[in-house]
């Protein structure tokens, strides 16, 4: 339950910091690649509430939709820092949020998944 928290917490503060940043992501591409950016980051959010508040396979469902959202926003950070929108120390420090997330899902998922 402890490490649940933790990756809500988590969670709640890699969206603090996405989403100012991503308002200064070009205009051009703030309906196609940032709204799917900032999408894959809540739909990560809201899939570990629903798994905090289910049980069994629609847990391990949410869990691997929460996953899924997680792998969706590496994708669109790495497109992000490789066209320059953010820079090697905003890239190092949302990467390293991210994979401390990812690490907090997966000992979710196997948990959950015995």
């Amino acid at each position: 339950m402890a490490e649940e928290l933790v990756l809500f917490t988590r969670l709640f503060d890699l969206l603090s910091w996405l989403l100012p940043h991503a308002e200064r992501f070009p205009r051009v591409y703030r309906q196609s690649v940032t709204r799917r950016l900032m999408d894959a980051a809540l739909d990560c959010q809201e899939a570990a509430l629903v798994a905090q508040s289910t049980r069994g396979a629609r847990r391990q469902t949410a869990l691997q939709d929460a996953d899924a959202a997680l792998n969706r926003l590496r994708l669109y950070l790495r497109l992000a820092h490789r066209w320059k929108w953010l820079n090697d120390g905003q890239y190092a420090h949302v990467s390293a949020m991210v994979a401390e997330i990812g690490r907090l899902l997966g000992g979710w998922i196997r948990q959950s998944a015995s």
